[in-house]
């Protein structure tokens, strides 16, 4: 009989361990992860630019290439970083963004620096790609079975 009771105690110990287990591993993977994206300079080389002195190409020796450049006219350049969160299956989140412009007067010497976070507004999309299809509302076996018969001589 006392083989049975002591199977029963350890068999109830391993199964609470296996519980405790579980409930770890569910709270873990509820954990969430942080990435860093993007460049920022530090204030330390922001402090060795000049307004109305520097250059675009002094600008690029002392902090490197910008993530990105004014489309339109060449005056502005934008250093960019963010932070984003995500929490288990869900999507990630932007917790925090920085935005260093410096902007150029028309001799291309700098006229501003300014820093922008979250704070100042919404989140910018910097680029948007979207590539336009000519397919339509066709699906695809319509698409598919559409080309049959549209070959000829000519084509081949």
């Amino acid at each position: 009989m006392q083989t049975g009771s002591a199977f029963r105690i350890f068999a109830s110990r391993a199964l609470r361990l296996a519980g405790v287990a579980v409930v770890c591993t569910a709270l873990s993977a509820c954990s969430s992860l942080y990435s860093n994206h993007g460049y920022v300079p530090a204030q330390e080389d922001l402090d060795q630019i000049a307004v109305g002195v520097d250059t675009r190409s002094s600008v690029e020796e002392t902090l490197g290439a910008a993530a990105s450049s004014s489309v339109i006219n060449d005056n502005a350049m934008y250093f960019v970083r963010s932070r984003f969160r995500q929490t288990a299956f869900f999507e990630p989140e932007v917790v925090d963004r920085e935005v260093l412009a410096i902007s150029f007067d028309s001799n291309g010497i700098v006229a501003n620096v300014e820093r922008f976070g979250l704070e100042d507004g919404n989140v910018v999309p910097l680029a948007r790609r979207v590539t336009d299809t000519t397919v339509g509302d066709r699906s695809f076996l319509q698409q598919l079975f559409g080309n049959i018969g549209g070959f000829g001589p000519v084509g081949l």
